[in-house]
C-alpha cells in the first residue's frame, strides 16, 4: 500500500470499535512513511485457532470495506482462512476476496487450488462464492480453469450456483472473447433450465455474449413467457426487453391492416392521378401493384400468432408490479408489440408511477412524452395527473409541459391554457420560458386559439422580467409568420422594444420580423436600422447578421432612405472580427449593389431576399425518439448508447412458428414405463441439469416426464421408419421370437468365440439394427434387476401384456387385411443379421409366458455383455506393431548415416511398471560399422526417471538393431532429453510423448464405468461437441481411431450409440474414462473424465483431432 493511501486512511478522526487508532505526529515524519503495524490486532485474530475470533475479525474487516476504507493490506492474512471449516467465516472471507481479488491477482492466484476445492463444497453458498471469486480474478492464464468451473456450476444441483455460473459468463467473455463458442453452449444449457432463479441471469448473459443468436430462444420462448411472473424483478426486466426484440423478428405487425389502409388510400389517389400521363407506364404498374396489395390486406384479416398473444397475456399482470422498471419494461413491450386497441392498458400503470421519486418520474415522463405523440388518446383521461406542482423539480415541470402540450386538442385547450397562465407567474425562469414555448406550440397546432395565444403573449411583452419578454418575442415571431398582414400593430409594438431588450435571440427575432415584413411598417423600419447601425460594433454575432439582412432588404425595397445606411453597415461588417459576418457582408454587397463585375444573380436579389418563407412548424423534441426502444438509455439520451440493441423492423412474412414447438409429453404405453429408469440414467450423463432444475421440490417429476417423452419419441421414430403407425404395435409379436433367437445365437457365440468375433466385426453395422430393437427389453430387465422386488417386477409386465393381448390380436388382423406386404419389409430391415446367423422361419408365438420372457431378456443381456467383452476388447489388448506410430529420433543426415526411430510399444515395461516402454530401432545406413551405441548426459524435469537401454556394442553397415528403454514421464508431456553416443560421435536427442501414450489399458464392466464416471464429474469432466469425419461414422472406425490416439481399452456398453473406453495413467494410476456418444448426421459428443485436468484437456484435443480428420 502506498504512503499516501496509508496517510489518507489513518487521517480519519474516528474509527470503529476495536479498530486500532494511531496518534498523528507531524514531527515524526509519519506522513511520509508507511505504518507497518496497522491492523496488527486483526492479523492476530485471523491467525488465531478460535473460530469466534476469526469471525469477529472478518466482521470488522467487511465493515471497514463497507465504509470505504482500504483493507487490501490484510489480503494475505484473510486468504489463509479461505480453507477454514467454519461456514460463517468462509462466507465473509469470500465476500472480502470478491472485493480485492482483482487488485491482488498474484496472491489470489496462489490460492486458486483452494477456490477449486470450494467449488466442490457441500454448501451451495460456498460453491457460488468460490466461483464468484474465481471469475473476479482477471488473468487470462486461468481462463481454462474458469471455463471448467462455469461448466461444472452450470450442471450443479443448486439453482443458486447455476445462477452464479450465469453471472460469471459475461465476466469470462469480457476477459477472453475467443471463448464465445464454448460459452454459448453453456448459455444454451442454462436457457433450458426450468428454475425461475436462473432464468433472468442466463438471459442477461445471453444479451451480453450472443444477442444475435435468436435461434437459442425458440425452444425456450414459451417456457420463459410462463416463468416470467415468478422470476425476480430485475430478471423480469431483462427477459421482457429481450422478448420484445425477439417478438419483433418472429411475429407480424398487429397494426399492419391500419397502416396498409392508409398507404393504400394514398396509393389509389396517385394511381388515378397518373392516368393523364401516358409516358409513365412503369410507374403506373408499380402503383397498381401497391393498390392491389393494399386491397389484399383489406380483404385478409390479421390473425395474431398464439405465441404473440401468450407474451402479451403473461406480461399484463406485471403492470401491477411494485418495481417501476418492470412496469416500464411491460409498457414499452405493449407500445412496440400490442394492437392499438390494447395499448391503452399501460396508461394507468404509468400514471401510477408518477407518484414515485423524481428520478423515476423523469424516466417515465420521457417515455410518456414519446408515447403521446403517436398515441395521444390513451393518456387523455389522465390529463390532470400531468398538472405541475410547485414542488416539482424544473426537469419534471418541463417534461409535464411537454406531455400537456402533446395532449392539447380543441376540447381541452381552454383548461390547459388556464394552467399555462398560472405557470407564467412562477419564479422558475427556465420553466416560464418553457411555458411560453408550449403556448406557442398550442397556438400553432390548434388554429382556433391562435389569436388568443398571440394576444396573451403580446401582454407578456410588458413584463418586467427580460427573459420572459425575450422568449415571448421569439415565439411571437414564429406565430406572426402564419398571418403577418393581420398583425402589423404587433410588429410596430415589437420594434419599440429594441431599446429595452438586450437578449441577443430576442433582438435578432425582432430585426428579422421588421426586415421580413418591412412593407407593413415602411416608416419604422429605416429608423430601426439607423439605431442598429449605431450600436453595430457592440452587438452579438447573431444580431449583427440580422442587421446586415435588414439593411439588404431595406436597400431592395426602400433604397432612397437606406442606401447610405446600408453601405455604412456593410463597411462596418467588412472589418468585423467574425469571418461569418465578413463573408456575409461581401456576399450581400456583390448581390444587391450592381456593378460591372457582378454576375447574373444580382437580377434576382429581390427574389432571393424577399421570397415567401413557409411558416415554421413547432414540433415536439420527442418526435423522432420513437426509433429507440422505449425505456432504454439510448431513448433517454436521444443518442445510441454502448451495447444498445436496435429494435428490429417487423417481418413482411411471418417466420415459421413451428421452431418454437417443443416435444409434447404423450401418454406412454405401460410396457415402456419400466425402461424410463434406465433412460433417465443415460440422460443424467448428458443433461444433468434437467433432473436438478426443480431444486429440492420435484427433481424426480421432471426426470420422469422427460424420460416418458423420450420413450414416446422413440416409439414415434419407430413407427415413422416402418411407414405405418399401426406397425409399431406389431413389434410385440416378434419380441418373443427375437428373444429365443438371440438366446440361441448367444449360446453359439460362447461355444465359438474366435469364429464369432470375426463374423461380428464383419457385420457390426447389421448387428446394430436388432440391438436397437432389443434395447428396450434390455433396459427393462436391468432396471428391474436393480430393484430387489422380483414379484412386483414379474407381475407388472405380465399384467400389461395380458391386458393388451386381446386388443393386439384384433389390431393384427386389421393390419394383415389392410397392409399384408408391410410386415415382411420390416422383418428384412430389422432382423437381417438374425436371419443370416440362424435359419429360422418367423412364426407368431403369442403363447409365450411373461416369466420366460423376463428370464430370456436378462440372459440375453448377460450373454451380450460377455460376447462384447470377448470380441471387441481383444484387438485393443494385442496391438500389432504395424498399428503403432513411429517417430524419428535421429535423421540419417544429422546422424551421419545412423537412423534412429522410436515407438511406444504399449506393453508393460517389466523392470518398472511406472515407466512407459519405448522401443528404439537403429539402422546403420553408412558404409562403416557403428560401435558402442549407448546413452549419456540424461537431462530430465524434476520427478522424471529413465531406464537406459543396454549398450549395443556393434552395428554393422546396412544392419538394423532394436532396443527397449523405459521412461517415467510423471504423467506429463515434458520431453526426456539425452545424448545418443557412438564410439566417435554424440547426438543430442529428445523423446516427447503424446498424451495418449502416458496411459495403460484397464478393464472395467459397464457398472464400474458408470460408478467411476459419477465420481469424476464437475471439474474433472470435459465435454466437447464435434462432427465426425465421413469415414468415421460407424462404431468400428470410432474404436479404431480412439484406440490409435490413446492407449485405452474398450468398455462394454448396452447402447449402440455410445463407445466407452477406460485406462489409467502409467505413473499415478489416475483413471481416464472416455465416452463418444453419436447423434444424427455425424454429430457426436466426446466426454473425458480424468482426475488430472491437464491430461484430460490434452486428451480431448488429440481425440477430437483423430475423429474429425
Amino acid at each position: 500500500m502506498s504512503a499516501s493511501s496509508a496517510f489518507n486512511d489513518d487521517k480519519g478522526g474516528s474509527s470503529s470499535v476495536g479498530e486500532a487508532e494511531y496518534a498523528y505526529d507531524p514531527v515524526s515524519g509519519k506522513i511520509f512513511s508507511s505504518d507497518y503495524n496497522r491492523h496488527d490486532d486483526l492479523k492476530e485474530m485471523l491467525d488465531s485457532n478460535k473460530d469466534s475470533l476469526k469471525l469477529e475479525a472478518m466482521k470488522r474487516i467487511v465493515a471497514m470495506i463497507a465504509r470505504g476504507k482500504n483493507a487490501s493490506d490484510l489480503f494475505p492474512a484473510v486468504v489463509k482462512n479461505v480453507a477454514c471449516k467454519n461456514i460463517e467465516v468462509k462466507k465473509l472471507v469470500y465476500v472480502y476476496l470478491v472485493r480485492y481479488a482483482e487488485e491482488q491477482q498474484d496472491l489470489a492466484l496462489l490460492s486458486i487450488s483452494t477456490f477449486q476445492r470450494g467449488l466442490k463444497d457441500p454448501n451451495q453458498l460456498i460453491r457460488a462464492s468460490a466461483l464468484r471469486v474465481l471469475s473476479s480474478i482477471r488473468v487470462t492464464i486461468i481462463v481454462p480453469i474458469m471455463m471448467l468451473a462455469i461448466k461444472e456450476a452450470a450442471s450443479d444441483m443448486s439453482p443458486y450456483v447455476r445462477k452464479t455460473a450465469a453471472h460469471a459468463i459475461p465476466k469470462l467473455y469480457s476477459l477472453d472473447p475467443e471463448q464465445k463458442d464454448q460459452l454459448i453452449e453453456v448459455i444454451e444449457k442454462l436457457l433450458a433450465d426450468k428454475t425461475t432463479l436462473v432464468a433472468g441471469s442466463v438471459v442477461m448473459a445471453f444479451e451480453e455474449v450472443c444477442p444475435e443468436r435468436i435461434d437459442l430462444i425458440h425452444k425456450n420462448y414459451r417456457k420463459l413467457c410462463n416463468l416470467l411472473i415468478d422470476v425476480e424483478e430485475w430478471g423480469q426486466v431483462v427477459i421482457i426487453n429481450m422478448l420484445t426484440r425477439y417478438a419483433r423478428t418472429q411475429f407480424l405487425n398487429p397494426n399492419i391492416n391500419e397502416s396498409l389502409l392508409e398507404e393504400g388510400s394514398g396509393g389509389d389517389k396517385t394511381f388515378y392521378g397518373s392516368d393523364e400521363d401516358e409516358d409513365e407506364d412503369d410507374d403506373e404498374k408499380e402503383k397498381e401493384k401497391k393498390a392491389e396489395a393494399a386491397a389484399m390486406a383489406k380483404r385478409k384479416p390479421y390473425v395474431m400468432d398464439p405465441d404473440h398473444r401468450l407474451l402479451l397475456r403473461n406480461t399484463k399482470p406485471l403492470l401491477q408490479s411494485r418495481n417501476a422498471a418492470v412496469v416500464m419494461a411491460v409498457a414499452q413491450l405493449y407500445f412496440h408489440l400490442a394492437p392499438k386497441a390494447e395499448v391503452g392498458v399501460i396508461a394507468k400503470a404509468l400514471v401510477r408511477l408518477l407518484r414515485s421519486h423524481s428520478e423515476v418520474q423523469f424516466v417515465v415522463l420521457q417515455n410518456v412524452a414519446t408515447m403521446t405523440i403517436k398515441r395521444r388518446g390513451m393518456f387523455e383521461p389522465y390529463l390532470k395527473s400531468f398538472y405541475i406542482r410547485s414542488t416539482d423539480p424544473t426537469q419534471i415541470k418541463v417534461l409535464k409541459l411537454e406531455v400537456l402540450t402533446n395532449l392539447a386538442n380543441e376540447t381541452n385547450i381552454s383548461t390547459i391554457l388556464r394552467e399555462f397562465q398560472t405557470y407564467i407567474k412562477s419564479m422558475d425562469k427556465d420553466f416560464v420560458a418553457a411555458t411560453i414555448q408550449a403556448i406557442g406550440r398550442c397556438a400553432t397546432n390548434i388554429g382556433e386559439v391562435r389569436d388568443t395565444c398571440l394576444n396573451g403573449l403580446v401582454q407578456l411583452l410588458s413584463n418586467r422580467d427580460e427573459l420572459v419578454v425575450a422568449e415571448s418575442v421569439v415565439v411571437i415571431k414564429k406565430l406572426l409568420q402564419m398571418q403577418p398582414e393581420k398583425h402589423s400593430d404587433i410588429i410596430k409594438h415589437m420594434a419599440k422594444l429594441t431599446d429595452n431588450i438586450q437578449v441577443p435571440m430576442a433582438r435578432a427575432s425582432i430585426l428579422w420580423l421588421i426586415g421580413e415584413y418591412c412593407e407593413h411598417v415602411p416608416k419604422i423600419a429605416p429608423d430601426v436600422l439607423r439605431k442598429m447601425a449605431k450600436s453595430f460594433t457592440n452587438e452579438e454575432d447573431i444580431v449583427k447578421l440580422q442587421i446586415i439582412n435588414l439593411a439588404a432588404k431595406l436597400y431592395l425595397t426602400n433604397s432612397k432612405q437606406t442606401k447610405l445606411l446600408t453601405q455604412y453597415v456593410l463597411n462596418l461588417a467588412k472589418y468585423d472580427q467574425n469571418y461569418d459576418i465578413r463573408d456575409r457582408a461581401r456576399f450581400i454587397r456583390q448581390l444587391i449593389v450592381p456593378t460591372e463585375k457582378s454576375g447574373a444573380l444580382s437580377k434576382y436579389a429581390k427574389k432571393l431576399f424577399l421570397a415567401l418563407k413557409p411558416a415554421p412548424v413547432l414540433e415536439s423534441p420527442f418526435k423522432d425518439r420513437d426509433h429507440f426502444q422505449l425505456g432504454s438509455l439510448s431513448h433517454l439520451l436521444n443518442a445510441k448508447a454502448g451495447g444498445y440493441q436496435e429494435l428490429p423492423d417487423w417481418p413482411e412474412a411471418a417466420p415459421d412458428p413451428s421452431v418454437r414447438n417443443v416435444e409434447v409429453k404423450e401418454s406412454v404405453p405401460e410396457w415402456t414405463k419400466c425402461s424410463s429408469r434406465e433412460k433417465r440414467k443415460e440422460k443424467k450423463v448428458e443433461k444433468p441439469f434437467y433432473s436438478d432444475s426443480e431444486g429440492e421440490s420435484g427433481p424426480t417429476e421432471s426426470a420422469d416426464s422427460e424420460s416418458d417423452s423420450a420413450t414416446a419419441s422413440d416409439s414415434r421414430s419407430g413407427s415413422e421408419e416402418s411407414g405405418s403407425g399401426s406397425e409399431s404395435e406389431s413389434e410385440e409379436d416378434s419380441e418373443s421370437e427375437e428373444e429365443e433367437e438371440e438366446k440361441k445365437s448367444k449360446k453359439k457365440e460362447l461355444k465359438k468365440p474366435v469364429q464369432e468375433s470375426e463374423s461380428e466385426q464383419s457385420s457390426e453395422e447389421e448387428d446394430r439394427k436388432p440391438e436397437k430393437k432389443s434395447k428396450q427389453q434390455k433396459s427393462d430387465s436391468e432396471s428391474e434387476s436393480d430393484e430387489d422386488e422380483e414379484s412386483e417386477s414379474e407381475s407388472s409386465p405380465s399384467e400389461s401384456e395380458d391386458s393388451e393381448s386381446e386388443a393386439e390380436v384384433k389390431k393384427k388382423k386389421k393390419v394383415a387385411e389392410s397392409k399384408p406386404p408391410s410386415k415382411p419389409v420390416k422383418k428384412e430391415k430389422k432382423e437381417m443379421s438374425l436371419l443370416d446367423l440362424d435359419d429360422f422361419e418367423p412364426a407368431p408365438s403369442p403363447q409365450v409366458t411373461p416369466v420366460n420372457t423376463l428370464l430370456s431378456n436378462s440372459l440375453v443381456t448377460d450373454l451380450e455383455g460377455l460376447s462384447l467383452s470377448d470380441s471387441v476388447l481383444s484387438p485393443a489388448t494385442i496391438a500389432p506393431s504395424s498399428a503403432l506410430k513411429n517417430y524419428e529420433l535421429l535423421h540419417r543426415i544429422t546422424g551421419e548415416g545412423l537412423t534412429v526411430e522410436y515407438c511406444f510399444s504399449r506393453q508393460p515395461f517389466s523392470p518398472d511398471a511406472n515407466m512407459v516402454a519405448v522401443q528404439l530401432q537403429f539402422t546403420n545406413n553408412s558404409s562403416s560399422d557403428t560401435k558402442s551405441l549407448h546413452m549419456e548426459d540424461v537431462k530430465l524435469q524434476s520427478g522424471m526417471r529413465v531406464k537406459e537401454f543396454p549398450e549395443i556394442e556393434l552395428l554393422p553397415a546396412g544392419e538394423t538393431a532394436s532396443a527397449v528403454m523405459g521412461i517415467d514421464f510423471c504423467d506429463s508431456t515434458q520431453a526426456a532429453n539425452f545424448q545418443l553416443c557412438t564410439h566417435t560421435k554424440k547426438f543430442f536427442v529428445s523423446i516427447q510423448p503424446p498424451v495418449g501414450e502416458l496411459m495403460r489399458t484397464v478393464f472395467l464392466t459397464e457398472n464400474e464405468f458408470k460408478k467411476e464416471q459419477g465420481q469424476l464429474m464437475g471439474m474433472n469432466e470435459i465435454t466437447e461437441k464435434l462432427t465426425l469425419d465421413a469415414r468415421c461414422r460407424n462404431e468400428h472406425a470410432i474404436v479404431q481411431r480412439v484406440t490409435a490416439a490413446a492407449n485405452l481399452s474398450r468398455v462394454p456398453c448396452g447402447s449402440d450409440k455410445e463407445c466407452r473406453f477406460a485406462g489409467r495413467t502409467v505413473t499415478s494410476s489416475s483413471l481416464v474414462l472416455v465416452t463418444v456418444a453419436t447423434r444424427e448426421e455425424g454429430a457426436a459428443q466426446l466426454t473425458v473424465n480424468c482426475e488430472k485436468m491437464v491430461i484430460g484437456t490434452m486428451l480431448v484435443k488429440d481425440i477430437l483431432l483423430a475423429l474429425t480428420q
